[in-house]
């Protein structure tokens, strides 16, 4: 069961650790929407590109965690807490005024499958794979 809890954080962690950059640089859809998209003002691209790399480094360090210490509940623990502070962050963000999942003019054109949007269905999804990481490692 350990075993299984840290390929599935390695997972979440490593999608963490990319996950925006591809989202926001690299995917036109999403790119377009964010860092290359000329109506965003340089400081919201900062903040943009500020999330982006603490993501990376919770990401490297989960994965530096499970790969390079020897593998214990503590570890699996820590490396599940360290890659959800990026996705729990996500998930209240819009709690925050004037926050929104999306812009207007993208809102037409943005899938909500399930009704959420799809940072959010991601997130709630990886939330979720690593709280069944945890309970796995625990039960063992």
């Amino acid at each position: 069961m350990m075993e299984i809890a840290r390929w599935i954080i390695l997972v979440v962690a490593a999608v963490t650790a990319i996950g925006g950059l591809c989202a926001d640089w690299f995917i036109p859809f999403g790119a377009r929407q964010h860092l290359k998209n000329p109506a965003w003002m340089p400081h919201a691209k900062f903040h943009n590109a500020q999330a982006i790399l603490m993501g990376f480094g919770q990401g490297v360090l989960a994965i530096g965690l499970l790969v390079f210490i020897p593998l214990g509940v503590g570890n699996i623990v820590l490396a599940a807490l360290i890659s959800s502070i990026y996705w729990a962050a996500l998930m209240v963000a819009p709690m925050f005024p004037g926050t929104a999942w999306v812009d207007p003019e993208f809102a037409e054109a943005t899938p909500t499958p399930l009704g959420l949007h799809p940072q959010q269905l991601i997130g709630y999804i990886l939330l979720c794979l690593l709280a069944i990481a945890v309970l796995s490692a625990l039960a063992t």
